[in-house]
């Protein structure tokens, strides 16, 4: 059995960072790693970008050296992705902190608003329906990312947290502030009772498909295992809508937020509602072509994120 030599240099510099001698042939761009970490402790594997082209795209863990386009000599290049921290934290993170924001503003703790509100409740019933419909969506997220999702990826970059933060926490506290305002208004008295009983159905419907479509997902993919298969339908009519979408969890995700806005009638909601969606949408429409690319019998009808529109 021929033996390959594995030399790693920088992709920006071009210097030589590593040379391996009598690499299996078998080996795979993940074992790979883990010898480059031994002689370079500061770089650990999760933090490695291994590319064939200084440019290039990354190489995944399991891609096997002898199935790569490279002589017995094999030449890669290394890139520091810097300091990262997993999914599961960044997740658990960021969706703890509205949460908590958000309870804080509900509940009217001292230095929020003026003195004699402090620790008062709202009049208006919609606020406490607010409250538990928001409290619902991210105790139920925080739930999925300990016992649902599934991950590709065990780690990105550190400084996500902090950009992931700051749009979650920031938002809440947004919405937060002028929903639970001694002085909010909730929907007219007219129609307003039907317009939130409305909302709460769309809302809970939502939510509901939304978890639906994360448990068909998490199905598709063995634990510990990174295959990529197409989604279809299950017996959950939840998930019929795997006929017309690529990602109907941001469908149901926008229904969701489009709910909340409707109840609340609160211009925060309705712009983070709005920038929720254009983000949703360019996640969407990546993952619908990465579907397009990788199956060639992938369903024609399906659209990224809204049936027949977008």
């Amino acid at each position: 059995m021929k033996h390959y030599e594995v030399e790693i240099l920088d992709a920006k510099t071009k210097d030589k960072l590593c040379f391996l001698d009598k690499v299996e042939p078998n080996a795979t761009i993940g074992e790979i790693k883990s010898m480059f970490h031994k002689s370079h402790p500061q770089w650990y594997p999760a933090r490695q970008s291994i590319r064939l082209d200084p440019k290039g795209k990354s190489l995944k863990d399991e891609d096997v050296l002898q199935h790569l386009p490279v002589g017995t000599t094999a030449t890669f290049y290394f890139r520091d992705l810097g300091a990262q921290i997993s999914w599961v934290t960044v997740f658990l993170t960021e969706y703890t902190g509205p949460l908590v924001i958000y309870l804080m503003f509900y509940f009217r703790v001292p230095f929020i608003y003026a003195p004699k509100y402090d620790f008062t409740t709202s009049k208006h019933w919609v606020v406490h329906l607010a409250c538990m419909c928001h409290s619902f969506h991210y105790v139920k997220r925080l739930l999925e990312t300990l016992f649902v999702h599934r991950f590709s990826h065990g780690t990105m970059p550190l400084r996500n947290i902090f950009k992931n933060c700051t749009y979650y926490w920031g938002f809440a506290a947004w919405m937060a502030y002028y929903i639970n305002h001694p002085l909010y208004t909730p929907p007219s008295k007219l129609y307003g009772e039907q317009q939130i009983r409305l909302a709460l159905i769309l809302f809970l419907f939502c939510q509901i498909g939304n978890f639906s479509i994360h448990i068909a997902l998490r199905n598709l993919r063995p634990p510990g295992s990174k295959t990529r298969k197409i989604p279809y339908p299950t017996k959950n009519p939840f998930t019929w809508i795997f006929l017309l979408v690529s990602c109907p969890n941001y469908t149901y995700e926008l229904g969701s937020w489009l709910g909340f806005t409707l109840m609340t009638q609160c211009l925060p909601v309705a712009f983070f509602t709005l920038v929720g969606f254009i983000q949703m949408t360019v996640w969407a429409k990546g993952k619908h072509r990465s579907y397009l690319k990788e199956f060639r019998d992938y369903p024609p009808l399906r659209s990224p994120i809204l049936p027949f529109i977008l």
